[in-house]
């Protein structure tokens, strides 16, 4: 709890207590006088008519007519004065027999008189007596109320008296003591205050002081600037393009092999802004567009008159400040990985790949051409091994050319040289081509293809007819694949704001979710499944629909089946 809680807390418990105290002492005080003041009011002033009336009486033999009067005056005071039980029917009493009396004088009727008069009297000594336990009760709550409450606020003022100088005198002499020992330079030590926040926060704020004293102490101007050197050094070895910038964008550091492949010289740019530097070089200017939102593509830098490549990394600064818990960011690093050696190595896997389809394609179309001759019979009859083996082949030698045609498709992806006729397409004549080109697949495990139009005659899309049949081809195919015998496939093409979706549905096993997006990677094959494919045909179907500003995706679940789809724009 923070001392300045405890101090408002006790401090205010103590005002509320006076304040009670107070409160109480006058209530009571008002109580006794207003009990006073009824005595005086009420009581004694019939006492006193009672006496007045008495002496009157007494005087009624000598001075007739003004002790009547006098009788008379007190009589009527005394009746607007009845506060006693009873004292009401002794002055009408009293009433009748003084008209009685003045009527015909008696010794007996004065004796009734005088009866009444001591009646009323006796009636307001006891109200006296009564109202004056009453006070006396009232002036013993007053007392026991004002001496409980002066009895807690003496307990809650002696506990403040020898706590709070202690409490706020200790931790000042700690850190006081504190003080002098790091005056001394004895930076190891620390204090650790218990009880209220503020003294914590202060015990914090001094020992973080403190440890960075001890750290700048042990540490010396030489060897910060050897380690400086050592990292500079590390870093100009780096065959990575190393550039380094602070919060606000200054350029601190540059390592040799950035300088070579930017045609900067260290002095002119070291404590420029990057957008002064990027005025003046192309490359800075397009580092920096993508300072924010890092390219995935390799950027190409020609140099030596020789293309070389660079993956883009870009590597914010965050450090925790000595005796501090937040991180602060102080700038950011700009990476330049050389790839070369490896697009080196990918462009001659791919004119490999494509130079070895090429060539396997022909022999492979021979073959099929000799295995059709054989069947057609021409050259004798065969018997049902020979025709049986010659559909293993005629079969394999699909697969090889089919094979091929993938590589060949990989091969322009990834070469870049891929050619596409994009022109006005109806979306119903490329499925029915697709539908066409695997009815024979579908048919060997007596599979049902249904078609489902959700848009209009006129609605057409830009595309490559073969490429995008490709596609579509090639969905079926796994559809028919992983279908069920006697099953259905769906084809839905519909239209999705500015583009014509075709969706392909199997009701095949499905595909679990974790896979989706590995699914259109180069040879990914989802795993637990009869694998006899290459695992291309998906990563091609990708690259044909993106170079044709569409999009492609896959909907599915385990035992849910699958639905594939691809988006082309509308014409």
């Amino acid at each position: 709890m923070k001392l300045k809680t405890k101090l408002t807390l006790g401090v205010g418990l103590l005002f509320l207590l006076i304040v009670l105290m107070s409160v109480i002492g006058s209530v009571y005080i008002n109580k006794l006088k207003s009990d006073t003041e009824k005595i005086l009011t009420a009581n004694y002033n019939s006492l006193e008519f009672s006496k007045n009336m008495l002496l009157a009486l007494d005087k009624i033999s000598t001075d007739s007519a003004i002790a009547v009067s006098d009788f008379e005056k007190n009589n009527k005071l005394q009746e607007k004065n009845l506060t006693e039980f009873g004292e009401k029917e002794a002055t009408q009493s009293l009433n009748l027999h003084f008209k009685s009396y003045l009527k015909q004088a008696s010794p007996e009727k004065e004796k009734l008189i005088r009866e009444d008069l001591a009646k009323i009297m006796s009636l307001n000594m006891k109200g006296i007596e009564r109202k004056s336990d009453i006070a006396i009760i009232t002036a013993e709550n007053a007392t026991f109320w004002i001496v409980s409450l002066g009895t807690v606020c003496f307990l809650i003022a002696f506990v403040l008296l020898f706590n709070l100088p202690q409490t706020i005198a200790e931790p000042i002499n700690q850190l006081t003591f504190s003080i002098r020992q790091i005056a001394a330079k004895n930076y190891n030590e620390r204090v650790h205050f218990k009880g209220s926040e503020e003294f914590s926060s202060l015990a914090d704020s001094f020992n973080t002081m403190a440890e960075k004293l001890q750290e700048y102490e042990s540490s010396s101007l030489s060897k910060q600037l050897m380690d400086k050197k050592r990292i500079e050094t590390l870093v100009n070895n780096m065959h990575d393009a190393v550039i380094g910038l602070d919060e606000n964008h200054f350029i601190y550091m540059i390592n040799d092999e950035a300088l070579k492949i930017t045609n900067l010289h260290k002095e002119e740019i070291i404590g420029k802004t990057v957008h002064e530097v990027a005025v003046n070089n192309d490359l800075i200017r397009e580092l920096l567009k993508n300072v924010d939102h890092p390219v995935k593509e390799p950027i190409k830098i020609v140099r030596d008159h020789k293309e070389n490549y660079f993956e883009q990394d870009i590597i914010p600064i965050n450090i925790i400040k000595t005796g501090e818990k937040e991180t602060k960011y102080i700038g950011k690093v700009i990476l330049l990985r050389n790839i070369t050696p490896f697009k080196e190595l990918d462009f001659a896997k791919t004119n490999f790949i494509a130079t070895i389809s090429h060539e396997l394609k022909t022999p492979i179309s021979a073959i099929k051409m000799g295995v059709q001759l054989l069947g057609n019979q021409k050259f004798g009859e065969l018997n049902d091994q020979q025709k049986e083996l010659l559909k293993s082949i005629n079969d394999d030698g699909q697969r090889l050319l089919n094979i091929t045609g993938e590589l060949l498709n990989l091969s322009q992806v990834e070469s870049g040289n891929i050619r596409l006729t994009v022109e006005k397409c109806s979306p119903k004549e490329m499925v029915q081509a697709a539908v066409k080109n695997v009815e024979k697949l579908a048919e060997q495990k007596n599979i049902t293809v249904n078609t489902q139009y959700l848009i209009d005659d006129q609605d057409f899309v830009n595309a490559d007819f073969d490429k995008t049949v490709w596609v579509m081809n090639n969905f079926l195919t796994n559809a028919v694949k992983h279908s069920f015998q006697d099953e259905k496939i769906e084809i839905m093409v519909e239209k999705v704001e500015s583009m014509i979706q075709f969706n392909i549905t199997d009701t095949g096993s499905g595909i679990d979710e974790k896979y989706h997006r590995q699914i259109f990677d180069r040879y990914f094959q989802v795993p637990g499944e009869h694998q006899n494919g290459t695992g291309l045909g998906l990563a091609i179907s990708k690259n044909f629909i993106e170079k044709q500003e569409g999009e492609i995706g896959v909907k599915s679940s385990p035992n849910q089946g699958s639905t594939f789809y691809f988006r082309l724009p509308v014409s």
